[in-house]
C-alpha cells in the first residue's frame, strides 16, 4: 500500500509508453508537447491559457459595477466612483465619492464627496466597504474597516453622514474598533440600531445617546445576529428589524448552551497551537434555542414571543413587520423542515395566529423575498403546492389564496413588484433549465405571462429593480461570454446605457484559442433526461480517443449546468480543453434546477445514492454515444458537495471512473450540520441506514482508481475531520491515494499568498499524471 502525499506541484511525465504509434506524426508530437508542459509553465502566446494567467496574475478578472443603490425618493440611483480630488494623494488615491445618476438622462451629481468622509482628527477618507441611505436620502450610513466573520466581512466600524448638517458621526461611542455589526437606519432616519459584542443597541443621531435594548451577549447568548448554522444555511446574519413607525426593534436571540463545540487548530501562526472553538450542531445533535423579541427604542423589557414546541427543535429563518407596525410575521419551520408556518404575532402579545401552513413529504423552502401589497391586505408567496414553484397572492385575514403564475414551469425568484400599475416581475426559464429570464404578469393573474428579457440574448439575466419598477440594473452573460451590465427601461427592456462592458476581459477572451462548446441532454433510465455541457479540445478529431473530466456538484444547494460566465473554474476547464481534454458537467436529479418539485425532491433521504447513480448512468450513456471518448480515462472532480459526489462516484462505480479529485468534502453525512443534512436526509436516529448508505466513506473499500483528497485544515464548514476519517478508512482498507492539506485555510482554500494557484497546480498535475492525454500501455 502506498499513500502519496503531494508536496510538489511540478511533477509531470513524458513516458514514451504513452505514445500511440498509429497517430499521425504531427499530432503525436503536439500531444507529446502538451503532455510535457508543467502545470505552471509560462507562455507569451495570448491564445493559450495557463494557471499563472488564471490564478496567479488574475488576468481574467471580471469587473462588477457598483455597489448600486436605488433611492426610495425615485430620484435615481447612487454608486461609488474614485474621487478626482485625491488622484495625486497617495494616502487617498482610492478615496471614493458617492454619486447619484438620473436614470433617464444620465446626469451625474456628487452628493457625498470623499472630503465629507474624512473623520475629525485624520486626513484620510473612509474606505467604503458598503453603504445605505435613509428613506429620505438625508443620511448616508457607511460601513468601513470590515473584518471577516466566517463567510463574509460583517464586523467593522460605522459612520453616518448627515447631508443637511454636513456632519460625519461615528457610531458606537467607545466601542472597540471593528466590533459593530448590521447598523441599520430607522425608517424615520433619526436612529440607528446595531449589534456590538452580541448585544443590541440603538443610537440617537440627534443627541448621540446610546441605549442598550437587549440583555448583554455572552459566550452562549447571541442577540441581533445568529449562530453559525443559521447563518450558513438560512443566510441569517442581520438579526434586526425596525418597525415601519420607527418605535420598535424586533430581534433574534440564540442560546447556544448545550450545543457541542467544534475546535479548529492553528499550528502555524504561533509557537504553540491556537484553538478556536464554536458551537456547531452536527446532524442529530442539539440545536441552539431561538426566539424573537420586540423592544421599544426607548429601552425597557423585551417582549418575547412564545409559540408551541421546543425552541431547539424549530427554526425561525425569516421575519417581517406588518405594514401598520401592529406586529410581526415569522416563518417557523419544524426540525424536519417539512412544515413552514407563517405566524402573525402582535406587539402587545395579545394576538397570535397562523396565517398559512406549507407542508411537503420531503422538505419546504423558506420564502426570503415575500412582499406586502394593497397596504398590507395581501402579500406574495412562493409555493410548490401544485408540483411547480409558483407565485400566489394571499389575504392574511381570510387566507384566500390565488395562483397568479399558472403553468408547468417554476418561478425561480420574485424580481420586482409594481403595485400601482398591477404588475409583478419574476425570474424563470420554462424551456431551458440552464438559463434565466425576466417575465411579467399581472398581480391578479388575469394577464398572460410575457417574457421581458430579449430572446436575442440566450443565457442568464439578473436585475436590480428601482423602487417604482421603471428601471433596472441588468446583468447578462452566457457560457464563455463575460457579463455586460447595463441600465434598462421597463417593461420595454430598452437599454439606456452600458454601465460595465468588461471590454478588457472580452478582448483577452477573444484572443484565446477557441474550444467548441455545447449544451445537451442525456437520457438515462425511466424517461429521465439530464442536462449537461461539454467543452471539446481545440483541435477535436472524432476519429481519436480523448480523456474526459466531469465537473460535479450534484447536491440541492447548486447547479453546475448553467448558461452563464463561469469565471476561474470555467477558464481552468478551457485550459484543459486547449491541452486536449474533454471537460463535461451533468446536473443529476436533486439539483435546484427549475424542473419541478419531483425533480428536486426525488433524492429525499437518498442524497448520495440517486445523485451518484444518475451521474454514472449519464457517463455510460455519453460514452456509448460518443465513441471518441476513452472509456478507460474518465475522471471527475468537485468541491464541497461536489467533492462528496466525486468520492461517491469513484467509490460506488469503480469500473467507470479512473480518477477522482475531491476538494473540501463531506465524507460522512453525520459530520455535517443539522439544518442542511436533516432537511434532505431526515433525522439520523430515525434512519441510520439512509445516512450510512448516503455517505461516501461507507464505500471507500471499493476504490480501484486514482484518488486525490484536498482539504483546508481550518475549514469551519466541511470540517477537516471528514478528511482525516476518510484517510483512516482508506489506510485500513489498504488503498493507495494522494492527499494535500492546506494549513489554516477555510472552505474556500484561498487564504495566503499563492494558495489558489498552488491548489490548481496540484489538481492539474495530478490530472495529467493519472488521466493522461495519451493512452498508456
Amino acid at each position: 500500500m502506498i499513500v502519496q502525499p503531494i508536496y510538489s506541484c511540478n511533477r509531470h511525465s513524458t513516458k514514451p509508453s504513452r505514445l500511440v504509434k498509429s497517430l499521425p506524426l504531427l499530432t503525436l508530437l503536439a500531444l507529446c508537447y502538451l503532455e510535457s508542459i508543467p502545470a505552471n509553465a509560462e507562455t507569451n502566446d495570448p491564445a493559450l491559457l495557463t494557471l499563472q494567467r488564471i490564478f496567479g496574475a488574475e488576468e481574467f478578472h471580471s469587473e462588477s459595477w457598483g455597489p448600486a443603490c436605488w433611492l426610495k425618493d425615485g430620484s435615481g440611483f447612487t454608486t461609488l466612483e474614485t474621487s478626482d480630488k485625491y488622484k495625486n494623494d497617495i494616502k487617498n488615491k482610492d478615496a471614493q465619492d458617492v454619486v447619484r445618476y438620473n436614470p433617464q438622462n444620465g446626469r451625474k451629481e456628487i452628493i457625498v464627496s470623499a472630503t465629507d468622509l474624512i473623520p475629525p482628527g485624520t486626513n484620510e477618507a473612509l474606505k467604503i466597504d458598503d453603504y445605505a441611505w435613509s428613506d429620505d436620502t438625508s443620511k448616508l450610513i457607511v460601513f468601513t474597516n470590515s473584518k471577516r466573520v466566517w463567510r463574509r466581512a460583517t464586523r467593522g466600524d460605522y459612520y453616518v453622514f448627515d447631508l443637511r448638517r454636513k456632519l460625519l458621526i461615528k457610531l458606537g461611542g467607545k466601542a472597540k474598533p471593528s466590533t459593530l455589526m448590521f447598523a441599520t437606519l430607522s425608517p424615520d432616519g433619526r436612529k440607528v440600531a446595531y449589534v456590538c459584542e452580541r448585544t443590541v443597541f440603538v443610537e440617537s443621531l440627534d443627541s448621540g445617546h446610546i441605549t442598550r435594548l437587549s440583555s448583554r451577549g455572552s459566550d452562549t447568548i447571541i442577540n441581533g445576529t445568529s449562530d453559525w448554522v443559521n447563518e450558513e444555511e438560512f443566510d441569517l446574519r442581520n438579526g434586526l428589524r425596525w418597525s415601519p413607525d420607527s418605535k420598535y426593534v424586533a430581534y433574534w436571540q440564540f442560546d447556544t448552551s448545550g450545543v457541542r463545540e467544534y475546535s479548529l487548530i492553528n499550528n502555524t501562526d504561533s509557537l504553540y497551537p491556537a484553538i478556536t472553538s464554536y458551537a456547531y450542531p452536527k446532524a442529530g445533535e442539539t440545536n441552539s434555542a431561538c426566539r424573537i423579541g420586540i423592544v421599544s427604542v426607548k429601552g425597557g423589557k423585551t417582549h418575547w414571543f412564545h409559540v408551541n414546541g421546543d425552541p431547539r427543535n424549530h427554526y425561525i429563518p425569516a421575519l417581517e413587520w406588518a405594514k401598520d407596525s401592529s406586529g410581526v410575521v415569522i416563518q417557523r419551520l419544524n426540525r424536519l423542515q417539512n412544515t413552514n408556518q407563517l405566524i402573525f404575532m402582535s406587539c402587545n402579545g395579545k394576538e397570535s395566529h397562523v396565517i398559512l401552513t406549507e407542508t411537503d413529504a420531503a422538505w419546504v423552502e423558506v420564502m426570503n423575498n415575500w412582499q406586502w401589497m394593497d397596504k398590507g391586505k395581501r402579500f406574495l408567496w412562493l409555493s410548490e403546492r401544485d408540483g411547480w414553484q409558483h407565485l400566489y397572492s394571499i389575504d392574511p385575514t381570510t387566507r384566500e389564496t390565488k395562483l397568479i403564475t399558472p403553468g408547468n414551469f417554476d418561478v425561480i425568484e420574485l424580481a420586482g413588484m409594481d403595485v400601482p400599475n398591477g404588475w409583478v416581475y419574476f425570474i424563470a426559464s420554462p424551456t431551458n433549465a440552464a438559463q434565466r429570464y425576466l417575465y411579467r404578469t399581472s398581480l391578479d393573474g388575469s394577464e398572460n405571462i410575457v417574457q421581458i428579457s430579449p430572446t436575442s440574448q440566450p443565457g442568464t439575466h439578473s436585475y436590480e429593480f428601482s423602487q417604482d419598477c421603471r428601471y433596472a440594473i441588468h446583468t447578462y452573460s452566457s457560457f464563455g461570454n463575460p457579463p455586460v451590465i447595463d441600465l434598462v427601461e421597463l417593461p420595454s427592456h430598452h437599454s439606456i446605457r452600458v454601465l460595465e462592458d468588461n471590454a478588457k476581459l472580452r478582448a483577452k477572451v477573444a484572443l484565446l484559442q477557441r474550444c467548441p462548446t455545447e449544451f445537451f441532454r442525456v437520457g438515462i433510465s425511466n424517461g429521465v433526461a439530464l442536462d449537461g455541457w461539454c467543452i471539446k479540445p481545440s483541435h477535436f478529431d472524432p476519429s481519436k480517443k480523448y480523456p474526459v473530466l466531469f465537473h460535479v456538484y450534484g447536491e440541492p444547494a447548486g447547479q453546475t449546468v448553467l448558461d452563464r460566465w463561469g469565471g476561474e473554474n470555467f477558464l481552468w476547464h478551457w485550459m484543459l480543453a486547449q491541452q486536449g481534454y474533454f471537460v463535461m458537467s451533468v446536473d443529476n436529479r436533486g439539483t435546484p434546477a427549475p424542473r419541478g418539485r419531483e425533480w428536486r425532491k426525488s433524492i429525499y433521504r437518498k442524497m448520495g445514492v440517486i445523485a451518484s447513480a444518475d451521474q454514472a448512468a449519464a457517463v455510460q450513456e455519453i460514452l456509448r454515444q460518443r465513441s471518441y471518448l476513452a472509456s478507460d480515462r474518465v475522471g471527475i472532480w468537485g468541491w464541497s458537495g461536489g467533492g462528496a459526489m466525486s468520492l461517491n462516484a469513484i467509490f460506488r462505480y469503480p469500473d467507470i471512473y479512473r480518477t477522482a479529485m475531491a476538494v473540501a468534502f463531506v465524507s460522512d453525512e453525520r459530520f455535517y450540520d443539522t439544518i442542511y443534512e436533516e432537511r434532505y436526509m431526515g433525522l439520523p436516529a430515525e434512519n441510520k441506514e439512509d445516512y450510512k448508505n448516503a455517505s461516501a466513506i461507507t464505500f471507500a473499500k471499493q476504490l480501484k482508481g486514482n484518488l486525490l483528497l484536498v482539504h483546508g485544515t481550518g475549514d469551519d464548514n466541511c470540517h477537516y475531520q471528514n478528511f482525516e476519517v476518510l484517510v483512516n478508512e482508506l489506510i485500513k482498507e489498504n488503498k493507495s491515494f494522494s492527499m494535500m492539506s492546506y494549513p489554516n485555510r477555510t472552505h474556500s482554500i484561498r487564504e495566503g499568498k499563492n494558495t489558489k494557484l498552488h491548489l490548481f497546480e496540484t489538481l492539474t498535475e495530478f490530472l495529467k499524471e493519472k488521466l493522461p492525454l495519451l493512452p498508456q500501455k
